[in-house]
């Protein structure tokens, strides 16, 4: 991918308490520009808000882009590139016939993502990568703040 088209997403998500008060940051770098975003939900889940970031994060852009996204989430990075074909295929249902959990936001980011080219990169979460420390630091942030930021 050229460089000079690349957009860099960095995504975290998390709630004091599961469920609870939760947050949510992301991180887009374009070239030599970034842009941090957050946001607060009174109560729900850490799976939750790490969706909330990918998918807030993609609303962003205004054209079809490349994208590396980074996430620390498992859940995200899993269920967009393996476990959504065999959901789509049951009607939103997983292996064990029963409703798939958050399926209305992995609905949401299933069309955001027909829009890009997207590689899924997964870091270890609390391991000194320093823009997965940005983003979970606004995350963390907006959940002290109460608010979206």
């Amino acid at each position: 991918m050229a460089s000079d088209t690349l957009v860099q997403i960095f995504t975290d998500g998390a709630c004091s308490g599961n469920p609870g008060p939760g947050g949510w940051g992301a991180l887009l770098r374009y070239q030599d520009r970034e842009k941090q975003l957050s946001g607060f939900e009174p109560l729900t889940t850490n799976n939750r808000m790490e969706l909330t970031a990918v998918i807030s994060a993609l609303k962003t852009l205004k054209k079809p882009c490349q994208i590396v996204l980074t996430t620390d989430s498992k859940y995200v990075q899993e269920g967009i590139t393996k476990w959504i074909y065999g959901w789509k295929q049951h009607h939103w249902c997983n292996a064990q016939k029963k409703p798939v959990k958050n399926s209305e936001l992995w609905q949401e980011l299933d069309k955001l993502v027909s829009l890009h080219q997207i590689t899924w990169k997964w870091v270890k979460g609390h391991n000194n990568h320093p823009e997965n420390e940005l983003v979970d630091a606004l995350a963390r942030a907006a959940i002290l703040s109460g608010q979206s930021v």
